[in-house]
């Protein structure tokens, strides 16, 4: 554990904790810090202070800095889907049904044991279980994401995903026909406070937006695409269930006769963002697997 202290000026004055850091600690992203602060690695004045605390002059903060712990995760020889690689980061065509990081009930096959075996290094954010993980989807859900190689990329990674620059489109089949062909969504997610496991639109929760448009009507189904705008925990199942048009297979959003899709029909499809190093912007799409594929035939068949 590394310990460093700072006395805030005058100049400094009424700025948010979280901001603060972040400025007397560049190389780290605003969202690493707010773990930082959450898990009572900052005190202010010697007690333990919130992201959104008014720095006040004179205030004594002291921050620690964990080292990083020496991953306790296998590494397993199971085939990735590479779709781009470079010495700084790898974007990853994640299969339908694969978790992105270890957990309690997920402790094999999982995306991250993976990564061990294919990569000598990866960044140490984002705690020991998730190793240059920048951004995750839901195992359920195929498509795209970009893994770190170093802190440096995550880092910059992950300021642009809090900048809302990283671009990413999604593909979904829902129940129900949406009628016009455009829409937004912009309504908070938080936790539901009737069901912890899951998600809801609670009026204390986190802005998220989405943006969809439609691909193909059908009589009781519609093929459209999201554009997220915010990334929160099941924001389009939650966001599309939220204005009456949930998708085809969520198991935990969804409506209980359903297409047997196995996990909720949702693709990610198109990831775009600026190369950390080379400062080039970089883009890449991915057809949707043959269980998608398989459900819209379904569908078309019909009708």
């Amino acid at each position: 554990m590394t310990y460093f202290n700072h006395k805030v000026t005058e100049v400094q004055n009424k700025t948010r904790l979280d901001k603060l850091l972040s400025e007397i600690n560049p190389d780290r992203s605003r969202s690493q810090i707010q773990n930082w602060i959450g898990k009572d690695h900052v005190l202010v004045n010697g007690e333990a202070a919130k992201a959104n605390y008014k720095c006040q002059t004179g205030d004594d903060i002291n921050w620690s800095i964990p080292e990083v712990e020496t991953l306790d995760v296998k590494a397993e020889n199971i085939p990735l889907a590479v779709v781009y690689e470079d010495s700084d980061l790898l974007v990853i065509n994640k299969p339908k049904g694969m978790v992105v990081h270890p957990s309690a009930g997920h402790q094999n096959g999982t995306l991250v044991n993976a990564l061990l075996y294919h990569c000598n290094d990866l960044s140490g954010i984002n705690e020991v279980e998730r190793p240059g993980i920048v951004h995750r989807i839901d195992k359920d859900t195929s498509g795209l994401l970009v893994v770190a190689k170093n802190d440096h990329t995550h880092v910059h990674l992950s300021e642009q995903l809090s900048n809302k620059e990283i671009k990413r489109k999604y593909e979904a089949i829902v129940h129900g026909e949406i009628t016009h062909e455009t829409g937004l969504i912009d309504a908070p997610i938080g936790r539901d406070p009737k069901d912890r496991q899951k998600m809801g639109i609670v009026d204390n929760g986190r802005p998220a937006v989405t943006h969809f448009k439609v691909i193909k009507h059908f009589p009781d189904f519609t093929h459209v695409e999201c554009q997220l705008e915010t990334g929160r925990t099941h924001q389009i199942r939650v966001h599309m269930r939220y204005i009456g048009f949930p998708l085809v297979g969520d198991q935990k959003y969804g409506q209980r006769k359903t297409l047997d899709v196995d996990g909720q029909a949702l693709h990610a499809k198109l990831l775009g963002f600026v190369h950390p190093r080379t400062e080039e912007w970089m883009e890449f799409e991915v057809e949707a697997p043959q269980v998608f594929q398989d459900a819209l035939e379904t569908i078309r068949k019909m009708y």
